[in-house]
């Protein structure tokens, strides 16, 4: 009940936003308030997170340029385990829906010197810039830098007696690796991807 009232809450506080940011959108065409709306919408969820439907998350999705474009709300992909079954490879399934790690200097992505983007294998979701990849020396492909911060999710992972920092798509909660402390300039991170959570694009 009180998820439905929250529900009901919020559209009606988006439209009062779009009421006071634009006071003729009554009287204008359906499509002008329908796009008025979208616009406003997605400025009242970046100032207000806390407010964004469980079912949505702030995304930036790849421009033109392959740079990150401007933050936008988008639906969470929530799948049941059988299509995640279908829609992934057996290893992929296992490391991104199982929170597993795969085997340090055997994954695609670790050699993978072109430059382009590095999405999520789990919903497309770009994560990663080949301009922010470099030789960690540790067997899995690694960054300073996330293609956009709004893109990941961190965690406390306690698992095999270990205190890390997972790291997870914040579209479909892929688990990708782990980020460290103990990176290079000018971040000072690591991001340690597995290959397997990963889609390599070139860059057009």
């Amino acid at each position: 009940m009180v998820r439905g009232a929250i529900c009901g809450i919020l559209p009606a506080a988006v439209a009062l936003a779009v009421a006071r940011a634009d006071p003729d959108a009554g009287i204008r065409s359906p499509s002008h308030t329908k796009t008025s709306f979208a616009k406003t919408e997605q400025a009242f969820f970046e100032k207000s997170p806390s407010s964004m439907p469980a079912s949505r998350v702030i995304v930036c999705w790849a421009g033109p340029d392959g740079r990150p474009a401007s933050p936008t709300p988008a639906e969470k992909l929530v799948l049941d385990d059988r299509t995640w079954r279908r829609r992934l490879s057996p290893e992929a399934y296992r490391v991104t829906r199982g929170r597993e790690t795969e085997r340090p200097f055997c994954g695609g992505g670790l050699d993978q010197k072109e430059a382009g983007l590095y999405h999520c294998v789990g919903c497309d979701l770009p994560l990663f810039a080949s301009d922010a990849k470099f030789n960690s020396g540790t067997g899995w492909p690694s960054f300073f830098r996330p293609f956009a911060e709004e893109n990941l999710v961190e965690r406390t992972d306690e698992s095999h007696g270990m205190l890390r920092v997972e790291i997870l798509c914040v579209r479909c909660d892929a688990h990708l690796g782990h980020v460290f402390d103990d990176g290079p300039p000018p971040t000072g991170r690591r991001y340690c991807l597995n290959s397997v959570a990963l889609v390599f694009r070139l860059k057009k």
